[in-house]
């Protein structure tokens, strides 16, 4: 069973949804862009079942969590790290499994506190140094245009137009052999709705302020340290937003385990496509399989 529950932390106060016994091994789930916890409800349910708390926030920018940034990665890292506080109290290990810019939070996270995370998973967006180097070496730059699209002023109006049309357009490019149910799709468009710009700016904290952004990318600070926290990177073979070959070479950002992995006939948004599967592969690697 799926619950609402609320994570009052030291960096604000979240809501999230959560399934199985408290007590049990903690799986923190972290969703991406243009996405939201209902999408996991399914995969909460698996992990659940497979003997694990897995619990999904929103996050920071996401109604109805805190709307206020930053939204650079070390600040969404801290509230990441502030609710393995409240949920794991005693230092117990905490295992992440980010999608999207939640697999950006998780590196960010397990590389500024590499001692408090488990065995934990990534899913459709590689190591952030490895995806810089796809954007500036191949044609990944052209699957990245909303990015540059949403530095753009006047992007927020555009990408809301309608209904939000161009954020189902993403879905179905993204996941070209997949439809999102009708009761999602509200709820994600009632959660964009009630944010509205925050998750948009996300992008714009890629780059700004530009000193910050050159500062991450140094080998000794944030995301440019070589992660010692056993990471299984999984990627849909039919992404439409990142291409699998974006993740080629991320092995040399990591100096604990690694492993990469591909998704037959998944696209972009793996736990709504195969929330059976990715909770499979995610318990096989937490158990050290």
């Amino acid at each position: 069973m799926v619950e609402t529950i609320q994570l009052d932390v030291a960096t604000g106060s979240f809501q999230a949804l959560a399934a199985g016994a408290p007590g049990a091994p903690l799986v923190l789930v972290l969703h991406g862009f243009p996405d939201a916890p209902p999408t996991f409800a399914t995969l909460l349910g698996e992990l659940a079942a497979r003997g694990y708390r897995a619990v999904a926030p929103w996050a920071r920018g996401y109604a109805p969590s805190p709307l206020d940034g930053p939204y650079d990665v070390e600040t969404l890292a801290a509230d990441v790290l502030a609710m393995c506080d409240a949920l794991a109290p005693d230092g117990d290990h905490v295992h992440l499994l980010g999608h999207d810019w939640g697999a950006a939070v998780t590196y960010t996270a397990c590389a500024l506190a590499p001692a408090r995370f488990g065995p934990s998973v990534t899913l459709s967006v590689p190591h952030p140094l490895a995806f810089l180097r796809s954007v500036t070496r191949t044609a990944q730059v052209l699957r990245s245009w909303y990015m540059f699209l949403f530095q753009v002023p006047g992007a927020e109006q555009l990408a809301a137009a309608r209904d939000f049309a161009l954020i189902d357009r993403l879905w179905r490019t993204w996941s070209p052999g997949y439809v999102l149910p009708a009761a999602l799709r509200a709820d994600v468009h009632a959660c964009l709705r009630e944010s509205w710009p925050a998750p948009l700016l996300y992008y714009r904290a890629m780059f700004r302020p530009f000193g910050e952004a050159m500062r991450r990318l140094r080998p000794t600070t944030g995301i440019a340290r070589r992660l010692t926290v056993p990471i299984l990177y999984l990627h849909g073979m039919d992404d439409g937003c990142i291409a699998p070959s974006a993740a080629r070479g991320a092995e040399r950002y990591f100096a604990g385990e690694y492993r990469a992995e591909l998704v037959e006939s998944a696209g972009h948004f793996l736990a709504a496509e195969c929330p059976d599967e990715i909770a499979a592969r995610t318990a096989a690697w937490l158990r050290g399989q």
